[in-house]
């Protein structure tokens, strides 16, 4: 726990979208304390979308915000990264409808974000703390949350694949702790994320793949921003970073996903054969149920929500 975070400069970055397979850049500036994440779309006059729940639009294949009807299309990736970095506080410049898929995982960004470095600001951090078991259950897909000191992931997958059968890992980042120290201008540290999880791409299967393209997806997808699989193996000539590469994408999707919640989680997660959808009902379950966390800080200091807090916290229905 300590003060919350903003970018110590601005940084950019230019690629195409999974989905849409357009050009964009991609922006990130810092921004004052409570303000959260905020994309800006810079080709429709800056106009605003929170990263929280009330604007997640869809949450297939990827997660997807919309307010007014303007769209921002596959943020799970460079959210996960602003999330394990520490950042509290950002806006997030885009000039297109989709964040550029680089190359699937959520490695260019944290080293994006490192080379910015973090700026410490005189507010406090704001953690929901979970008190009280939180399930959501869909036929064999489930997703709980229990009480718990730190927050750690524990997710489990299954696919009828030779490279992936069933997997498992847990992930616990609980000795991060980024502005521990004190100063004003902060470097990222390399963490477990930036080595076990930032690096895991995204992946899908070879027989998908035109019947996605039929349905208007996966457009800017390529060896170079995916792991293909076909009936034995893996496609890219280069082969997995990891023999369990696809749990491992698995939680950073999770992290970037938990971020619509609007506060950093304190507790147990344990996943089993979820995705996208399922990580958007455990956030919606968690704002029905109020009464199953309480919001910390530290030392005790009475949180001070930020304006827009009381609308974020209505149920919300997800697609």
């Amino acid at each position: 726990m300590g003060h919350q975070s903003t970018l110590a400069s601005p940084v950019s970055l230019s690629g195409i979208g999974l989905h849409t397979g357009v050009p964009v850049t991609l922006r990130l500036c810092p921004a004052p304390a409570n303000t959260g994440i905020v994309f800006k779309r810079t080709d429709l006059e800056g106009f605003e979308i929170e990263a929280l729940a009330r604007n997640v639009a869809r949450v297939s294949y990827a997660t997807s915000l919309m307010k007014k009807g303007v769209l921002i299309s596959t943020t799970e990736h460079l959210l996960s990264a602003l999330a394990a970095s520490g950042v509290d506080n950002v806006y997030v410049e885009i000039d297109n409808l989709e964040v550029p898929i680089m190359d699937g995982s959520a490695l260019p960004f944290f080293r994006l974000i490192q080379g910015a470095g973090l700026r410490r600001q005189r507010a406090w951090r704001t953690y929901a703390k979970v008190v009280k078991p939180v399930e959501v259950i869909n036929g064999a897909k489930r997703m709980a949350v229990y009480p718990s000191d730190r927050l750690s992931v524990t997710y489990q997958i299954g696919f009828p694949h030779p490279l992936i059968g069933e997997q498992s890992f847990t992930y616990d980042p609980s000795e991060y702790n980024p502005g521990g120290n004190g100063a004003r201008n902060l470097k990222v540290r390399a963490t477990d994320y930036e080595t076990q999880i930032a690096p895991a791409r995204t992946f899908g299967f070879i027989q998908e793949v035109e019947k996605l393209r039929r349905n208007g997806l996966v457009r800017g997808g390529s060896l170079q921003n995916a792991v293909v699989l076909g009936e034995d193996g893996v496609m890219n000539p280069e082969g997995l970073r990891f023999p369990d590469e696809f749990c491992r994408h698995k939680i950073l999707d999770l992290i970037g996903d938990l971020v619509m919640f609007g506060y950093p989680l304190i507790g147990r997660i344990v996943a089993e054969r979820a995705g996208h959808a399922m990580h958007a009902a455990l956030v919606q379950q968690l704002l029905r149920q109020k009464s199953a966390w309480t919001l910390v800080t530290p030392r005790g200091i009475e949180p001070r929500l930020p304006a827009a807090q009381p609308a974020q916290l209505e149920a919300v229905r997800l697609s």
